[in-house]
């Protein structure tokens, strides 16, 4: 599996909206749920949202639900996250990997997975 890139952090006041994309080459063919990371400074990486194979049910951890949305294009190997009513503790380094949806809980799906760069949200109160 390579390694996935994503994109479209930013800086953004408290209220704003971002848009995030990750892409992968084997997003539409490993066969995985894909889903959304995200580690806070002084804080582990978190789970916060999976999608599942088909696209058509999407996993939210309390913290985030009703305020972000994932999607997965496999035409386009891409996994998005559109979020809203942007928080101050919304502030992290996002990432992407396959993940695993348990009772109010995402984990990644692979014991170890290749994380990318990630893209860096920052929200300003």
């Amino acid at each position: 599996q390579e390694q996935p890139v994503e994109s479209g952090g930013g800086l953004v006041q408290a209220g704003g909206s971002l848009r995030l994309s990750c892409t992968s080459s084997t997003l539409s063919s490993d066969g995985f749920a894909w889903g959304w990371f995200r580690q806070a400074p002084g804080k582990e990486r978190e789970g916060i949202a999976c999608v599942t194979w088909s696209g058509n049910t999407a996993f939210y951890v309390d913290s985030v639900k009703g305020r972000f949305t994932a999607s997965r294009d496999d035409a386009k190997n891409t996994l998005n996250l559109q979020m809203i009513t942007l928080k101050p503790e919304d502030t992290a380094m996002y990432y992407c990997a396959p993940c695993s949806s348990l009772p109010g809980l995402i984990i990644p799906a692979q014991r170890a997975p290749r994380w990318g760069q990630g893209t860096l949200v920052t929200v300003s109160s």
